[in-house]
């Protein structure tokens, strides 16, 4: 479901210049420039994405597996809110995932958007608006990029999607559990994950 952005009355006043013929890379800017906060705007295969700010469910299981990746291996940092500049099929993609795992310090820098070159893992939990995206989408984006594994949490299915070996477009591997069961994680990170909270 698209939800509308809301704009600002004097986004466009006199002084503003004329965005006929922008690109889509600009029109994204305009668009993140323009999103209130806590909204995330990403680009993926050259459609722009406006997603509102998440329910409570959304987050708790977002929670939940940030505390028990941090119980597992403290050595690593857990970041929600992170830009991915990704490989796109014809422009760079942008997004911001639920959570991203990567070495601590991997995001030190004054950067918005950044490589995905140190991620191990990037997880996303669905929600109706985002749900066809994250399924389809950015499973190409992230396989693109190389990310050795994308944990898709998908509320509406009940199940949790754990793909692994990037090749292409795709993931040589996807493993599906119902969620309430115990999810193996493979390496980089090599742990279970409980979903009994799911």
């Amino acid at each position: 479901m698209a939800l509308p952005l809301p704009i600002p009355e004097d986004a466009f006043s006199e002084g503003t210049p004329d965005r006929e013929g922008a690109s889509v890379q600009e029109t994204f800017e305009l668009f993140s420039a323009l999103a209130p906060k806590g909204w995330r705007v990403e680009l993926i295969e050259e459609e722009i994405h406006v997603v509102p700010p998440a329910n409570g469910e959304h987050e708790e299981i977002v929670s939940e597996v940030n505390g028990q990746v941090r119980d597992h291996d403290k050595g690593v940092g857990r970041y929600t809110g992170i830009g991915l500049s990704l490989p796109g099929t014809a422009d760079t993609a942008r997004v911001i995932p639920d959570l991203v795992i990567a070495p601590k310090g991997s995001f030190a820098d004054q950067q918005e958007w950044h490589a995905p070159d140190p991620v191990l893992l990037v997880a996303e939990v669905t929600s109706a608006s985002t749900a066809s995206r994250d399924r389809v989408q950015k499973i190409r984006a992230y396989a693109r990029a190389g990310i050795p594994l994308y944990l898709l949490i998908d509320r509406e299915a009940g199940e949790a999607v754990v793909c692994s070996g990037p090749t292409g477009d795709d993931y040589d591997h996807k493993a599906v559990h119902k969620l309430g069961t115990p999810v193996p994680i493979p390496a980089p990170l090599g742990f279970t994950l409980d979903t009994a909270e799911f």
